[in-house]
């Protein structure tokens, strides 16, 4: 199966992600194309008006994107006002068939010199004389909504204009800012790659411990997802497949994401399962537990000590596609043969490990060792250590096991000797 697209969007891309399918990319534009400029305005009547009046000052036409029904007649009565030469029509998808088929030909032909619509203009409209759009609150598009939205013009060689108009005053949310500032970054020709990527990755696919995910990965999880991918390959190449623990890691001096290290908010509690007691070589107890008289970390003091990044940093892996396919190598791992060959493919490739990186890899390692001794959640508290196995918490002595270091790199090795001390 040969499958054609512009835009890769993330639920065909992370099929080509996973190794379900070959992929391959053509950057080279067609002849005299040039990249839409694309700006970022607030709604300010002085700088729409003469955006679409240099559109209609060339002999070009101009969409103008209002994503609701209800007020895009108000909207219409706005812009007439604005610009009352200019020849408007309305178009959204709940006209008519025929009237709002009367209303994209009339469009096409030159009839009109803006089209006020939603977003039924996303896709196959390919109209070379419109070359400016206006997106009004793109902060409520997705990456790749906005991105087909742009790319209903600059269809001949003429210099297109995009202008995305944000809300005055308002605080955006990280995501849409991570999104705006993608489509503005990706504006060369032959960027709906990239753009893919930097889709995926913003809705999670580059967090190992599962972040938000967008179709069928979000009911599973990215890792659970990827693991259960490996599995189902083994199966039909006729491999064993050893049972299958997932293991949740929660540590709460390590930042996962880019900007984390400086967050303070804690989740909220839950309920702590049943408790039981499992027994532990004595010199282990002496490394991770402190007597219960001895003054304890508390959580607001492990938070002073900081979160540190435990991630693929941008300045060490810079290519997306990368980062995206690492993490799902992470994602994979069941042995620690896989993990020391992927320690050694991401030293081979991309020079000395940072600690960020090692952390990472240190994480992936406690989730395998975990998972051999039937642990399926992995906690850090302040200075608690709580493992929860067949449902309920381990505890040693009656208590559960305490961290002895306050560095967090400390506390990866402590978590490492106990896991495999079970």
């Amino acid at each position: 199966v040969l499958t054609l697209t512009a835009t890769p969007i993330p639920r065909t891309l992370h099929m080509a992600l996973t190794g379900a399918r070959d992929m391959s990319t053509i950057e080279t534009p067609p002849q005299d194309r040039l990249p839409i400029e694309t700006t970022v305005i607030e709604f300010d009547e002085k700088t729409v008006r003469d955006a679409i009046q240099r559109e209609l000052n060339r002999g070009g036409q101009v969409f103008f994107l209002h994503n609701r029904v209800t007020t895009i007649e108000t909207m219409a009565d706005r812009l007439r006002k604005l610009i009352p030469k200019a020849r408007l029509i309305v178009g959204h998808g709940q006209m008519a068939s025929g009237t709002l088929e009367k209303v994209m030909t009339r469009f096409v032909n030159g009839d009109a010199d803006i089209l006020l619509s939603t977003t039924i203009i996303e896709s196959g409209v390919d109209i070379p004389n419109a070359n400016t759009i206006i997106v009004d609150r793109a902060d409520r598009f997705g990456l790749s909504e906005l991105y087909q939205l742009r790319g209903r013009v600059g269809r001949y060689k003429h210099q297109a204009y995009a202008y995305l108009i944000l809300p005055r005053h308002a605080a955006l949310l990280a995501d849409a800012r991570k999104r705006i500032s993608a489509l503005k970054q990706y504006s060369k020709l032959g960027s709906g790659f990239k753009i893919a990527m930097r889709d995926l990755e913003i809705r999670g696919a580059g967090n190992l411990l599962g972040a938000q995910q967008s179709g069928h990965i979000t009911a599973v999880g990215f890792e659970l997802y990827c693991q259960l991918l490996k599995q189902s390959v083994k199966r039909l190449k006729g491999e064993a497949v050893g049972r299958r623990v997932e293991v949740r890691v929660t540590l709460d001096f390590l930042a996962m994401n880019p900007g984390e290290e400086k967050r303070a908010e804690r989740a909220p509690r839950k309920a702590a399962p049943p408790q039981f007691e499992v027994t532990v070589p004595r010199e282990v107890v002496h490394e991770v537990e402190e007597e219960e008289e001895t003054p304890t970390e508390t959580a607001d003091e492990a938070r002073d000590i900081g979160r540190v990044p435990a991630y693929l940093p941008f300045n060490h892996i810079p290519e997306m596609r990368q980062r995206i396919i690492l993490y799902r190598k992470l994602a994979g791992l069941s042995d620690a043969t896989e993990l020391a060959a992927l320690r050694e493919e991401i030293r081979d490739r991309f020079g000395p490990i940072p600690k960020p990186v090692e952390r990472l890899l240190r994480v992936a390692e406690l989730k395998v060792l975990a998972a051999a001794k039937s642990v399926t959640g992995v906690e850090a508290k302040g200075d608690k250590i709580m493992l929860t196995r067949n449902g309920k918490l381990i505890t040693l002595g009656g208590k559960f096991p305490r961290f002895a270091k306050r560095s967090p790199d400390g506390r990866l090795g402590e978590l490492r000797t106990l896991l495999k001390a079970l």
